[in-house]
């Protein structure tokens, strides 16, 4: 399953974002290091279902279908706030950084209304500098990953190795903080390390590679929360101007939290993600509960178009990460397990997976015994090797089951 990782300052709104991402309920304070321990729980992303398309009444099992919208679950991890020297293990930073290591993608939370000093202190909005808040986190995290990398590079440099030929052993020795095979031979092949014996390395080589990697290995999108408070707009435009080389989403998370909640009271109709939602019956809210639900309209929903919270979540997985959905099914003809249950899984796999690669994930057996695939759309009978693309519905054929 898919692991996004929530990191930022203190203050950012990170659990607020948890909670409006997992429908929880986790302690929010102004208190440093409220999070005290990583907060995990589960979220979902958003696709279109290839139910509208074929004209079926589906019957999900491992995700949901709402209104032709498919939710598959994902995994989050809530972070401890991240200060200046967290790589050393200043605050909890050791803790914070050790969790980054299991996720596969990162939602960077700034404070986009400018209210939290270096510290990740409160403070008057406007008066903080969102950007420096995202230099001073990417930072921490780049020193970490040098420190694992020195590590690693002291142990590799005492080893023989013919020039270029030390992928294995460091990503082995990197594997710890979740960098994968082509994860470093992209960076060797970026930085221009691959020919370079590992003990000639200088220390500007490993902080190079290091950023490479961290890059590479955990792409972040940046979450620029709190965008319903003043000065957020002017800092929004600057996070974007800054960083273009990354996606900035711009997210009201205290306005998704109110909406989930007006929804489980049945006060209002929304579905996460949507540009709109509808009071069900205006006499029931109480003044307060109508003035916050106005305030989400005109602050939220008129300017941003969404709370931009599930927005934000869609985007890591199928933007940074690149994931396509697939539906496995038993039966190509009915689009059907063997129980009748019409699409009834949604798997989310890389880029460059192949037919039998899906049969592996469903189960080993599967995949030992695979013969080929079918396109449930048209009957097509594919090869073992064939990359899937997003949306495809495909069953697996094996040996037994032919038989």
């Amino acid at each position: 399953m898919i692991r996004i990782g929530i990191v930022g300052k203190t203050n950012t709104g990170k659990t607020t974002f948890f909670n409006a991402a997992t429908s929880s309920n986790s302690e929010v304070s102004t208190y440093p290091f409220t999070t005290k321990r990583p907060n995990e729980g589960m979220g979902q992303v958003q696709t279109l279902c290839v139910c509208r398309e074929l004209g079926l009444k589906d019957n999900p099992r491992n995700s949901k279908c709402v209104d032709g919208w498919r939710f598959i679950p994902v995994e989050i991890i809530d972070l401890p706030g991240l200060i200046k020297g967290a790589f050393a293990g200043r605050g909890l930073g050791t803790q914070f950084l050790n969790v980054v290591a299991q996720a596969d993608v990162l939602l960077h939370v700034v404070d986009a209304s400018g209210s939290v000093d270096p510290e990740g202190k409160i403070t008057h909005p406007g008066m903080g500098n969102p950007i420096l808040d995202v230099y001073d986190v990417e930072e921490e995290m780049i020193l970490w990953f040098k420190v694992a990398v020195d590590r690693a590079l002291q142990r590799v440099k005492k080893r023989a190795f013919k020039p270029g030929s030390f992928d294995k052993a460091m990503t082995k020795e990197l594997v710890g903080i979740g960098v994968k095979s082509d994860h470093l031979t992209k960076a060797l092949d970026e930085t221009g390390l691959r020919e370079k014996h590992p003990k000639t390395w200088k220390d500007e080589d490993s902080r190079s590679f290091s950023e490479t990697i961290r890059t590479i290995s955990k792409p972040t999108l940046i979450v620029a929360n709190k965008m319903d408070l003043a000065y957020s707009e002017k800092n929004f435009d600057r996070l974007r101007e800054e960083f273009k080389s990354q996606l900035v989403v711009p997210v009201s998370s205290e306005a998704e939290v109110a909406l989930n909640r007006a929804k489980e009271k049945g006060y209002v109709e929304y579905v996460p993600g949507e540009e709109t939602f509808q009071v069900l019956d205006e006499s029931r809210l109480t003044k307060d509960q109508a003035w916050a639900l106005a305030y989400v309209e005109q602050k939220v929903m008129t300017k941003l178009m969404r709370t931009g919270v599930q927005f934000a979540l869609n985007s890591a997985v199928f933007k940074l990460l690149g994931m396509n959905a697939i539906y496995p099914v038993e039966n190509p003809k009915a689009f059907s397990d063997k129980k009748g249950n019409v699409l009834p899984d949604t798997y989310l796999v890389a880029k460059g997976y192949v037919a039998k690669d899906l049969a592996r994930e469903i189960h080993s057996d599967l995949a030992k015994n695979m013969l080929h695939a079918i396109d449930a759309r048209n009957g097509l009978r594919l090869p073992q090797d064939y990359q899937l693309r997003d949306r495809d519905v495909i069953s697996i054929v094996t040996a037994a089951r032919k038989k």
